[in-house]
C-alpha cells in the first residue's frame, strides 16, 4: 500500500510539473487517467503558430489562416498552413537522414546524406506558392468530404535547397522516365509500419523544372517539423500535396506513380463537368496539375468600417498555378462593374503577385469588394462557386470581403 501510495503521489507530482500547477483533487483522480491538457496538446505552442490560426482536425493536424493573416508578402511560419495526411514523425536524427533515389527509370540506384545533398549539388533560393487542391472546400454544396478548408490553406514562403533536376541526373534517369514518385517518413494513422498515408508524384517534366526543390530550409532557418524538416520536396503552382514533407526516397517511374492518394479520386477532379451531387467513375477522373487563377484580399479584415467621404486602400495576394496573373480588378457592386488595381510581378516564377487599389464608395451602407484575377492566358476567376466535383477541389471564386460605410 505503501509503494502504491508512493507510485501515485510520484506520477501526480510528474504530471504537476507538466502542467505547471498543483491538480486540485488529484488524490481522487481515477487509476490511468491522463488530465485533458495533457491528452490534448496546444498546437499553438507545438507547432508555433498564431493564436487565430483554425484547427480543423487533430488526427491528422489540419490548420489553416485566416484571410487577414497571410498579409505579408513573404509568409511566415506562423501564419503557414498545415496539411498532414498521417502523423508527424518523431524522434528525427537528421546526422542518419538519407535520401535514396530509385525506381524502374533510375539508371543507378543511390543514397545521398544531408551533408552530401547539401555539400555536393548547388543551392538554390526560391519563394513559391503552395495551395491545398481542397482549399475552399467549404463552399461547395452538396457538401464534399474532407477538411472544410475556407481560404487560408495557401502560403508563400522562401524555400532553399537542391534542385531535384540535378541529384536525379546525378543518379541518372532512363529514357522511359514519365513521373517521380516521393515516399516520406510520416506515420499511417493506423501505425501500420507498411503503409504509407500519402505518395504522390508529379510528371518527369515538373520534377525538372528549376523551382522544384529538395528543401530543407524555410524562409532562411531549418524547415519546421511540420513543414517537413529536415527535407522535404517544394513543387510550386501545384496541389501541395505533390510538395512531400520529410522526404526519404524518391522514385523515377516508367508510368503514372501509383502510391497512396494517387489513384481513384484523391487530387483529381472530373475530366468532363458533372451536375453536383453526380457519381464520378474513377476512370473519368483527372489528375489536378497547375493550380487555377486565385487572388486573397488580406487588408483589410472583412467586417471593416469606415466614415463616409474616407477611400478605403485595399491589398492583397494573386497567383496562377504556372502561370503569372496579368490582371487584377475589383468590384463593390457584386460583380456589375469591375476596376483595375495595380498588381506586382513575381519575385520569381511560381511565386504569388501582391495587388492593391484604393476604393471610393458613393454612400453610406453595407458593401462587399469582391477580387477577380486574370492569368496570362486570359482565364479569369469565376465569380461564384466554380464547377461541382466529388472532392471539393479547385474552389477559386472570387474573394470577397465585407465592407460598412457610416
Amino acid at each position: 500500500m505503501k509503494r502504491r501510495s508512493f507510485v501515485k503521489k510520484a506520477v501526480l507530482g510528474s504530471m504537476a510539473m507538466a502542467i505547471g500547477t498543483d491538480i486540485v483533487f488529484g488524490a481522487t483522480m481515477p487509476k490511468g487517467y491522463r488530465p485533458l491538457v495533457l491528452q490534448d496538446p496546444d498546437p499553438y505552442k507545438l507547432f508555433g503558430k498564431d493564436k487565430e490560426m483554425v484547427v480543423l482536425n487533430d488526427k491528422p493536424w489540419n490548420i489553416e489562416a485566416k484571410a487577414h493573416l497571410l498579409d505579408d508578402k513573404i509568409t511566415p511560419n506562423k501564419y503557414m498552413f498545415i496539411r498532414n495526411n498521417g502523423l508527424i514523425p518523431e524522434n528525427i536524427d537528421v546526422t542518419k537522414w538519407t535520401l535514396t533515389i530509385d525506381g524502374e527509370s533510375v539508371k543507378q540506384k543511390k543514397t545521398y546524406t544531408l551533408a552530401e545533398l547539401k555539400s555536393n549539388f548547388k543551392q538554390y533560393t526560391y519563394q513559391l506558392t503552395l495551395e491545398c487542391g481542397g482549399n475552399g472546400r467549404s463552399e461547395f454544396d452538396p457538401p464534399a468530404k474532407g477538411n472544410q478548408w475556407t481560404v487560408g490553406a495557401v502560403s508563400c514562403a522562401k524555400w532553399t535547397g537542391v534542385r531535384l533536376r540535378d541529384v536525379l541526373e546525378d543518379a541518372g534517369i532512363k529514357s522511359d522516365a514519365v513521373y517521380i514518385g516521393y515516399h516520406a517518413a510520416d506515420v499511417h494513422l493506423s501505425r501500420d509500419p507498411n503503409k504509407e498515408p500519402i505518395s504522390r508524384g508529379a510528371p518527369i517534366s515538373k520534377a525538372l523544372q528549376d523551382e522544384t526543390l529538395l528543401a530543407f530550409k524555410m524562409n532562411g532557418e531549418d524547415i519546421p517539423l511540420a513543414h517537413g524538416y529536415p527535407l522535404r520536396l517544394v513543387a510550386g503552382g501545384w496541389p501541395a500535396s505533390v510538395s512531400g514533407k520529410w522526404i526519404t526516397r524518391i522514385s523515377i517511374r516508367d508510368k503514372v506513380h501509383d502510391g497512396p492518394k494517387m489513384t481513384g479520386t484523391a487530387y483529381r477532379v472530373p475530366c468532363n463537368p458533372v451536375a453536383p451531387g453526380e457519381k464520378v467513375k474513377d476512370e473519368e477522373m483527372c489528375i489536378i496539375e497547375s493550380m487555377p487563377v486565385k487572388s486573397l484580399i488580406t487588408y483589410p479584415k472583412s467586417g471593416a468600417t469606415i466614415k463616409k467621404g474616407k477611400r478605403l486602400n485595399i491589398r492583397g495576394h494573386a497567383w496562377a498555378g504556372e502561370l503569372e496573373v496579368a490582371k487584377m480588378e475589383y468590384s463593390i457592386d457584386f460583380g456589375a462593374t469591375w476596376n483595375e488595381c495595380s498588381i506586382e510581378k513575381p519575385v520569381n516564377r511560381l511565386a504569388w503577385q501582391h495587388f492593391s487599389a484604393t476604393v471610393d464608395f458613393p454612400r453610406k451602407g453595407y458593401y462587399e469588394v469582391w477580387a477577380r484575377a486574370t492569368d496570362s492566358q486570359g482565364s479569369s476567376q469565376p465569380m461564384l462557386l466554380p464547377g461541382w466535383n466529388p472532392k471539393g477541389y479547385l474552389n477559386n471564386a472570387c474573394h470577397r470581403i465585407a465592407v460598412k460605410v457610416v
